[in-house]
């Protein structure tokens, strides 16, 4: 690493980059750790990037993976026409060729749709101040990314989050951190991911300690993926193949799972709770990539060797509720099909016992809420407890300042706080224009935990265990408690979170 108040220049193992200092920490933005996934590599898995002579600036971004148009909300960055490079890492070190300090990846979330590594919600400047190297980089969302198509390999964005772990491996002592001190931390569909690199094979020894915020549920069987992959074929009038497919541009595939999208409201009665839900990608239980479920895979002792903070944020799906003008307006017929949808057996009488004051959009909330996130969380912490590991349990019960207080301790809340980043318009709908002094003293706390545990293996506070259940509870006066949520733990005790399918007789 050559040092310069300017340019930092560390060289990697295809070719030198050379970055710059911004507040005291080196940042290198825009480093390829696999080729472009177009032309002949379209749809395929991620090959390593090819070497470059010189120097290479790494002061920008590379460009977002193609983002879903169609959600109605934080559609994400669109990337310019030609601007194929997607697939690439960002690092944020404090010490660049220095001491080998602990390193922590980020997986972005985005249902799997939407995401990318760019922006200031995820600037790692001040994670890195607190003598971690910080990692983040794009990998593939929807249809390119997990769209099951006949003779492509599944799980494409899976692949390349391994990639991204395995550049990691071999170039992060070069930007003054340790290989063999990594932690992977993600939030919703990133936390999907990092639910899934504990249960994948390929992943082994790429990470040493992972944080999933918000795990969501859904994993899909090869059937259901392969048939919604069917359905987005036939909107290009392709078969559903890699050579169908491979030849189709990048935009083009995006639009065609972006009108299967807008249906799925019309294939409630074959896709299930994936069409009920909205969500046509998920990662795919393809029998390779991904062998089986995290929740299976952890209580058989995978990963029993990584430590793992797993948590929820109270109020989940308010956010989601209050986007779509829903907030107050749900009946009780449409809180009663949510039950019916997504509760466990017996869970309409459950529900209506544990919590008989519920107002129907509270009702309707907490029932997706715990389908969605919270109950997948605590499972897999549970899971990973009976397959030997150690799980560390949280709950972000501090309410957003924003909107006049409607949100709640809602979905995504924790990333600002994590990243102690309140720039940028998901800070800014989650916390307002001028976050309130708590919402910093709790983002010092969160950050704090976090990168103790990537440099320690402890965030602060007790293992769960089933004797205590002891969760941390972050609020503006945070504490160990047993588990909050105790009666949702009861009625969905005996769920499993197996991988979805198409509805029987479908």
């Amino acid at each position: 690493m050559t040092r310069s108040p300017q340019a930092p220049e560390v060289r990697t193992a295809t070719g030198t980059v050379r970055g710059r200092w911004r507040g005291g920490v080196a940042v290198f933005r825009g480093i390829p750790y696999a080729r472009p996934p177009v032309g002949d590599l379209h749809l395929a898995a991620p090959v390593p990037a090819l070497p470059w002579d010189g120097v290479r600036e790494a002061d920008t971004f590379g460009p977002p993976p193609p983002q879903s148009l169609a959600l109605g909300y934080g559609a994400g960055p669109q990337r310019a026409e030609g601007a194929d490079d997607w697939l690439t890492v960002n690092v944020y070190s404090p010490d660049p060729g220095g001491a080998r300090l602990p390193v922590m990846v980020w997986l972005y979330g985005g249902v799997y749709l939407i995401g990318s590594s760019d922006g200031p919600g995820y600037d790692g400047t001040a994670l890195a101040r607190r003598g971690t190297v910080v990692v983040t980089f794009n990998h593939r969302v929807g249809a390119e990314g997990y769209g099951q198509f006949e003779g492509a390999p599944p799980n494409r964005g899976l692949l390349d989050q391994v990639a991204a772990l395995e550049w990691v491996r071999d170039n992060i002592a070069a930007f003054g951190g340790d290989p063999d001190l990594v932690t992977v931390f993600g939030e919703s569909a990133g936390a999907g991911a990092v639910a899934a690199l504990l249960a994948m094979p390929r992943a082994a020894g790429l990470f040493h300690r992972a944080v999933a915020q918000s795990v969501p549920g859904p994993f899909y069987g090869v059937p259901l993926a392969a048939d919604i992959g069917t359905a987005v074929a036939a909107e290009l009038g392709a078969p559903p193949t890699l050579a169908g497919l491979a030849p189709v541009t990048p935009d083009a595939l995006r639009d065609a799972a972006d009108s299967v999208l807008n249906k799925m409201a019309g294939h409630e009665t074959r896709w299930g709770r994936a069409a009920r839900a909205r969500m046509p990608f998920a990662p795919v239980i393809d029998g390779d990539v991904l062998p089986r479920t995290p929740w299976e895979a952890l209580r058989a002792g995978q990963s029993a060797g990584i430590d793992l903070v797993v948590g929820h944020t109270r109020d989940e799906c308010r956010l989601f509720t209050v986007l779509s003008g829903r907030l107050g307006k749900v009946t009780e017929e449409e809180a009663a099909a949510t039950i019916e949808w997504f509760a466990p057996a017996a869970g309409a009488l459950a529900y209506r016992t544990g919590y008989p004051d519920a107002s129907p959009t509270e009702m309707h909330d907490l029932v997706m809420s715990d389908w969605l996130f919270r109950m997948p969380s605590l499972h897999l912490a549970e899971a990973h407890l009976s397959g030997g590991g150690t799980s560390y349990l949280y709950e972000l019960a501090w309410p957003s300042p924003a909107m006049g207080g409607v949100l709640g301790a809602c979905h995504g809340l924790d990333v600002p706080l994590v990243f102690g980043a309140f720039d940028g318009e998901i800070a800014e709908l989650l916390l307002g224009e001028e976050p309130p002094p708590e919402a910093g003293a709790l983002s010092e706390e969160m950050m704090a935990a976090w990168t103790a545990f990537a440099g320690t293996g402890s965030p602060g506070w007790a293992p769960y265990r089933p004797e205590g259940r002891l969760t941390r509870v972050f609020a503006a006066a945070s504490v160990t408690v047993p588990y909050p949520a105790e009666t949702s733990r009861l009625i969905w005790a005996d769920s499993d979170f197996a991988a979805l399918e198409p509805m029987s007789g479908a």
